[in-house]
């Protein structure tokens, strides 16, 4: 599941719904919102929410009104010019080890040198790059014992919280997060790796957003973006090794579903296990 991961062989592909399945007729329990839960929806919505259809606001206007001119800001563009160097770092466009100016990069982008200075400022404190005075950037050369050392700081910080989580949230809430287990195969079937980084962090994000720790989410998203810079040296991630880490999302999750503790377990483990090679 790990984009900085360089392995030795493709680890096995885990079919969706392969480890875990409800007892009875042997398929896997549907993601179905209680009778309850949406009617309290229904409530929320004519209580100060949406007005449920053929209701009309008091006091509400009839007739269409010109939405408001939107001003483009410039830290607009400097976010999307950090998340295009970001998507460019994960691709191995920029290459370890090299310098790149922030005037040559901004007239790669179509933008002044200063969005990108300021995006390459937040990516050295994120650790992607060095700052080389009076010459512009250095991307950084990260080897095999750093990305081992992420891997386990990550396991230590997620694999207890996933745990209990595990044990304490209902199906129905795992079901909210089965488009974000999707995505990350649609990116691996294409090969998109950068694609492939935002939607793994996106998923590892949503399940430890469960446990209602913020600092938590943030601290193991920072890592977890510091694992997906690619290594100095090593082949670019291969197609087959993000399908086998996304099936480990899917598996992760119909476990989870059906509240299967040891399948849980086990994937995490070998989740974590195969982020350092």
């Amino acid at each position: 599941m790990e984009q900085g991961s360089a392995r030795e062989g493709v680890r096995p592909a885990y079919a969706p719904g392969a480890f875990s399945r409800a007892p009875g007729d042997g398929r896997m329990p549907e993601c179905r919102v209680p009778e309850q839960a949406r009617g309290e929806q229904a409530g929320v919505e004519r209580a100060g929410g949406r007005p449920a259809d053929g209701e009309r606001v008091r006091g509400e206007h009839t007739h269409s009104e010109p939405p408001a001119p939107q001003v483009v800001q410039r830290h607009s563009v400097r976010g999307q010019i950090l998340d295009a160097l970001r998507a460019a770092l994960v691709d191995g466009e920029l290459v370890p080890g090299q310098v790149y100016s922030a005037p040559a990069l901004g007239a790669r982008f179509g933008v002044s040198a200063t969005p990108v200075r300021e995006a390459m400022q937040r990516l050295a404190v994120e650790g992607a790059v060095e700052v080389v005075p009076n010459r512009g950037f250095r991307v950084s050369e990260r080897g095999p014992r750093e990305l081992a050392e992420l891997a386990e700081v990550r396991a230590l910080i997620e694999v207890p919280v996933m745990m209990g989580l595990a044990r304490t949230v209902p199906a129905h809430r795992w079901c909210g997060l089965r488009p974000l287990a999707e995505a990350t195969v649609t990116a691996a079937a294409v090969g998109d790796r950068a694609a492939y980084a935002e939607s793994d962090r996106a998923f590892h994000r949503a399940v430890l957003m469960l446990s209602g720790n913020e600092q938590l989410v943030a601290v193991a998203d920072e890592l977890h973006r510091r694992s997906q810079w690619p290594l100095v040296s090593g082949p670019a991630t291969r197609r087959a090794d993000l399908l086998a880490d996304a099936s480990e999302h899917t598996a992760l999750l119909d476990a989870l579903v059906s509240q299967d503790l040891a399948v849980v377990q086990a994937l995490v483990r070998e989740h974590f296990a195969g982020a350092d090679r």
